[in-house]
């Protein structure tokens, strides 16, 4: 049921007081007023804590005096049909004088034409006041929404832009306010004068330091790409098809908003890599949870946590949310002596994760599956599940190449790479890397470049973890491989037994 209908059943079943959360007071006061002028012909009143009452009401007593405002209603007309409409009386609700006035006030409110809607950011109702409201919450601009306005803009700026731009634009958007929305479009065309992809930005930028003035959630600005990932093609390929999905095309054609990925594999593989990937391929903000914030102190703490991180995720939709190393907090052996609040918290994710409806698409990261619940694991929490394993040969010289390259973009080709990939079988994509790093520090000390000799000096110094948790890597391995999840490598020429 949309907003509309909803304020529209409300009144006609003679609902006395309405409380709508939203911190778009405008856009909601317009929504109503449209609503009321085509579908319920009453009078609209507002007042708010300056300027009293709107149409003005007989005096000035009004003004900066919230229950003398109250005790006016039962004065309006009662043949006319009213609604009044409250803006900020979010500091009153816990006045006694107040709430004494609201509780006398419903029953004669019922048999009277005439309703009071107030509206505020928070639900900050009181216990004794909350059974006397009707709460309703005014969601975030639609994505039509979104494209009309800024159509609208467009068109009002006279900067047409290609579809693909505005196609980034509508997504990017997501999440925001009009008011928001409109105040970013003015600052991009004062900045370079024109709409492109560097608009993008403007809104990213804003979207990150609302997710900073949070706890729980952090915003990670990434440079890694798809294409810095060596091997890997099978996730790669999965993903880029799920990028497909932003075009207005994809959604004319009935596509399902993606959810997200749960990677599972060997430490240093890449799965932290992939999310921040994920985000800058796409053009969308990175958010990780810290899951260790999640649990707080007092009671009720940490399911208020929980909820608070699901409300911020998806009104700064779309984006990516990276939770890393779930299976640390979100794990199959319950805290005992919490009272159930672990269990409660990973309940709360769980049906999220599993009904979001919204754009925000989840990469979770796992360095072990055993000990996670299957109800996070079964199909429909996540489109898939992958398994990164230890590269294969040819995976272990592209992620060389790539390393190379970064650190020596005209030379990077004498590197004797097949050599390295040949001697590293149970080296992961991060000991790789450090392997080049410390061979880096070896020449520059003895005021040289670096050469292969020097990485395979490294090499023969270096213990790798799978060879340290031998073991532990292989019964990981023989579980990805029984066929019970997809692998992210589609490189069968060596897989790696150790």
């Amino acid at each position: 049921m949309s907003f509309e209908e909803e304020i529209l059943l409300l009144v006609k079943a003679k609902s006395p007081l309405i409380y709508v959360v939203s911190s778009e007071e405008e856009r909601v006061e317009y929504v109503i007023r449209k609503l009321v002028f085509s579908k319920l012909k009453r009078v609209i009143y507002t007042w708010d804590f300056i300027n009293g009452f709107t149409p003005t009401i007989l005096n000035e007593a009004y003004k900066r005096n919230p229950f003398e405002a109250l005790s006016k209603i039962r004065n309006i007309y009662s043949q006319v049909a009213s609604l009044i409409i409250f803006k900020d009386f979010s500091s009153f609700f816990s006045d006694l004088s107040i709430s004494r006035e609201l509780k006398n006030f419903t029953p004669f409110l019922r048999t009277q034409p005439k309703t009071l809607l107030f509206i505020h950011s928070e639900n900050v109702i009181p216990k004794e006041l909350t059974d006397k409201f009707v709460f309703i919450e005014f969601s975030l601009p639609k994505l039509e929404e979104i494209e009309k306005e800024l159509g609208r803009l467009i068109e009002r700026l006279d900067q047409p832009v290609n579809n693909e731009v505005f196609d980034l634009l509508v997504n990017s958007c997501r999440g925001l306010p009009l008011e928001k929305i409109r105040h970013l479009i003015a600052k991009a065309m004062a900045s370079n004068k024109k709409l492109n992809f560097s608009t993008v930005d403007y809104i990213l930028e804003e979207k990150r330091q609302t997710i900073s003035r949070t706890e729980i959630l952090e915003f990670w600005q990434s440079s890694q790409q798809i294409n810095d990932i060596g091997g890997l093609e099978g996730l790669k390929s999965w993903l880029n098809k799920r990028k497909l999905h932003f075009s207005e095309a994809a959604r004319n054609y009935g596509l399902p908003v993606p959810k997200g990925i749960l990677l599972v594999g060997v430490q240093g593989t890449g799965k932290s890599m992939i999310a921040k990937a994920i985000a800058n391929d796409w053009l969308l903000p990175l958010l990780r949870l810290d899951s260790g914030r999640l649990f707080g102190g007092l009671v009720g703490e940490s399911e208020r946590r929980i909820r608070e991180m699901i409300e911020i995720a998806e009104s700064l939709s779309p984006c990516v949310l990276w939770i890393d190393e779930i299976e640390k907090s979100l794990s199959n052996s319950s805290q005992f002596g919490d009272s159930g609040t672990t269990s409660r918290v990973i309940s709360t994710l769980l049906t999220w994760l599993a009904e979001k409806k919204s754009f925000v698409f989840v990469v979770a990261t796992a360095n072990s599956i055993e000990s996670l619940q299957l109800e996070l694991i079964r199909k429909g929490r996540f489109d898939e599940i992958f398994f990164l394993d230890l590269p294969t040969k040819n995976e272990r010289k592209k992620i060389f190449e790539v390393h190379l390259r970064q650190v020596r973009t005209e030379s990077w080709g004498y590197y004797d790479t097949n050599e390295l990939s040949r001697l590293t079988p149970y080296f992961s994509g991060a000991e790789i890397q450090q392997l080049i790093i410390e061979a880096m520090y070896q020449a520059f000390s003895e005021g040289r470049d670096f050469k292969t000799q020097d990485i395979l000096n490294e090499i023969d110094r270096c213990v790798p973890l799978a060879k340290l948790h031998q073991e532990a890597i292989q019964r990981l391995q023989s579980w990805a491989r029984s066929g019970r999840i997809r692998l992210g490598s589609l490189d069968t020429t060596q897989l790696n037994e150790i």
